[in-house]
């Protein structure tokens, strides 16, 4: 095990971005990611003293460089690691260390990035200083004002210094429809209402926070994230969402275009666990059969599993001791009857019926009230599996995918409501490659954005 994988955060705490490697030195660091870190700070602070420091002393004035007191050692900083070094040597010390920029068109039918790169393709440094003017640079490309930039260049700095490297997912940067998201390992250190308010800061990595502010990227501690609130105060503004998520402990910060339609807001909830899932999903097949893998009815869960299927030889619902169709308790029958006052299906909390019309006014007028209902609780029995596993292997969700839109054309948050997943995570990881390889089509292919687009199952 690596010697400095035990850093760890709370009581017993290790992790401190001013902890010292003592057996890493110059030679791990980018010089020339120094190099233009010193250029930058010389046009900041063009008189500063520090200017005119040796390499080494200058690190050590920024924070990136440390020595230990009651002895000889020195070495670079866990700080100075991150935001000079290079991927592959950050990773020896942060293996769960991972930053990506991925933008994408509004288009439904491709799942594919127009511009991404990661600290892992080789063709850049890999480290944090780098990765920020990369960023920045795509960016600053877009139509925008300057307080816009601004606030985006503060979510990014949020982002890379409150993180967690020693936690899962990376740092991600994401573009979508003028949308921009950028999640981070960890959570907030104080209550999100306090951290936003701009009087109170926590700071995760105070010396990665100190690199930027001496280069003028960043205001004080505290007031990166309420000056992106303030941005979007305007009444007719949707409103930055940040939002917390744990198992594993992430932070989301979403900015919206300030003209940007409330109701499709939700479509842009995306699921930060989607790179992990898809880790998982590929473990999970290693140890699949082929057979597994082409059949939902082969899990222990599923709904068609022997002791649970509905056509189970016990519980059949068409057993003569117990049809629904025998007389004494037959469902057209006044007491029993499922459009009875107390035992009406779309009266339970969780009637498929009340999830679908959540997101949607239900089925065309020319169907039955009963038809809707028998079609929508085949949909919800369908997409069961999905809902109590989060993780499955693609194999198994297309196949749910498939049934479900075999029974009539489904809008994306149809299937984000019956499947419990989120609308981007379908789209990205499921949809674009099911139309890909012709198994569904688009209800209104000639209008990708048409406001009532759905998905159904292509014909043979």
């Amino acid at each position: 095990m690596n010697k400095y994988s035990n850093f760890r955060e709370g009581n017993s705490s290790v992790w401190h971005d001013s902890s010292i490697l003592e057996h890493y030195g110059l030679n791990e660091l980018n010089f020339e990611s120094i190099k233009n870190y010193r250029e930058k700070f010389a046009a900041v602070k063009p008189n500063h003293p520090w200017n005119g420091l040796e390499t080494k002393e200058f690190l050590y004035k920024i924070g990136a460089w440390g020595k230990l007191r009651d002895s000889s050692k020195e070495g670079v900083t866990l700080a100075g690691l991150l935001m000079f070094s290079e991927e592959r040597v950050i990773t020896e010390v942060l293996p769960q260390y991972f930053l990506e920029y991925r933008e994408s068109l509004d288009d439904i039918v491709t799942n594919g990035w127009i511009k991404r790169f990661t600290s892992q393709d080789g063709t850049w440094s890999g480290n944090l200083y780098d990765f920020y003017f990369k960023v920045m640079s795509q960016l600053q490309q877009h139509d925008m004002d300057d307080s816009v930039q601004t606030a985006l260049r503060e979510a990014l700095v949020n982002a890379i210094v409150h993180a967690d490297y020693l936690g899962e997912g990376g740092i991600i940067v994401e573009k979508e429809n003028g949308v921009f998201r950028f999640a981070n390992p960890g959570l907030f250190r104080i209550p999100v209402d306090a951290a936003l308010s701009g009087h109170m800061s926590n700071l995760r990595n105070p010396n990665l926070f100190k690199m930027f502010i001496l280069i003028g990227l960043c205001k004080r501690a505290g007031f990166g994230l309420k000056h992106i609130v303030t941005t979007w105060s305007g009444p007719q503004c949707k409103q930055p969402e940040f939002i917390q998520h744990s198992n594993p402990e992430r932070t989301v910060v979403i900015i919206y275009p300030f003209d940007f339609p409330d109701e499709t807001a939700a479509s842009y909830e995306t699921d930060i666990y989607q790179d992990i899932e898809q880790q998982e999903e590929r473990e999970m097949d290693l140890v699949l059969t082929e057979e597994d893998l082409n059949s939902i009815n082969k899990y222990q869960s599923s709904i068609n599993n022997d002791q649970s299927s509905i056509n189970s030889e016990n519980n059949s619902v068409n057993k003569k001791g117990d049809s629904v169709n025998k007389t004494p308790i037959s469902i057209n029958k006044d007491d029993n009857s499922v459009n009875g006052e107390d035992n009406f299906i779309n009266n339970n909390p969780n009637s498929v019926n009340k999830h679908l019309n959540s997101v949607n006014n239900g089925l065309s007028s020319s169907d039955s009230d009963k038809e809707k209902s028998e079609i929508d609780e085949k949909l919800w029995n369908i997409a069961e599996l999905a809902r109590k596993k989060k993780r499955l292997p693609p194999s198994v969700m297309e196949n749910i995918i498939l049934q479900l839109c075999a029974l009539r054309p489904l809008m994306l948050k149809e299937l984000a409501a019956l499947l419990e997943r989120t609308p981007d995570g379908l789209r990205n990881n499921y949809l674009g490659k099911l139309i890909e390889e012709g198994k569904i089509r688009l209800k209104y292919p000639d209008q990708p954005n048409h406001p009532k687009q759905a998905y159904m199952k292509a014909t043979e």
